[in-house]
């Protein structure tokens, strides 16, 4: 009886040969043929699953994004319930930043790939930004919701505080993969700008110093 082929397996094979070529490499070295070369698989194998880099590098981004998800999740799991909207968002930002080999992994391709399809027409008609669209909204609703339950400040807009979040997270996250600083460092400027975010808003006439106090 011939063997039955897992092709869901085979195309996760393929994607995960590339992750380790780019990681060693750089995203611009990657070449179907050194992809195949990792992978232990013909080219012509690997084109019957990937017909193109750009399709290729489009699935790597959606696998890479589906684990981060995961261990995103393993963190929520972790933390006492009820959860805050201000320990949600924090278990993304860590998530988010490149500290360990996984996730490094998942921003130093995403990163490549942005810079690459500024000037690679294929690769810019991929919709690659549609991982960090879905982030952004769901930010805004988490925030939205915070404000519905009086722990985030109603004068703030929601979504322009989820712009903001998702793109400081990918500037210090940045910032680690090229050295510039730590991954640590960089959380403990995430964790400062969040204890800002969720500062009780001051009570018209109150001085800081009140303020101060309700939010010890």
């Amino acid at each position: 009886m011939p063997k039955r082929v897992d092709h869901a397996q085979r195309q996760a094979h393929v994607i995960d040969a590339l992750v380790r070529v780019a990681a060693a490499e750089g995203l611009h070295a990657v070449t179907m043929r050194a992809v195949a070369a990792e992978a232990g698989m013909s080219l012509n194998l690997v084109q019957y699953y990937f017909e193109t880099k750009a399709h290729l590098l489009h699935a790597a981004l959606e696998r890479l994004e589906q684990q981060s998800h995961q261990r995103w999740s393993a963190r929520l799991a972790s933390l006492p319930h009820p959860m805050t909207a201000h320990a949600f968002i924090e278990a993304f930002l860590a998530e988010a930043l490149p500290s360990d080999e996984a996730s490094r992994a998942f921003h130093l391709v995403w990163t490549s790939y942005a810079v690459l399809a500024m000037t690679d027409p294929e690769l810019a008609a991929q919709p690659f930004v549609e991982g960090p669209d879905r982030l952004e909204r769901q930010l805004t609703a988490v925030l939205e919701q915070a404000q519905q339950e009086g722990t985030f400040d109603l004068r703030r807009d929601s979504a322009a505080e989820a712009a903001h979040l998702l793109s400081l997270s990918h500037g210090l996250g940045t910032s680690v993969l090229v050295g510039q600083r730590s991954a640590d460092a960089a959380m403990g400027i995430l964790r400062a700008h969040l204890d800002r975010l969720f500062q009780p808003p001051v009570r018209p006439g109150a001085s800081p110093d009140a303020a101060a106090e309700h939010a010890g």
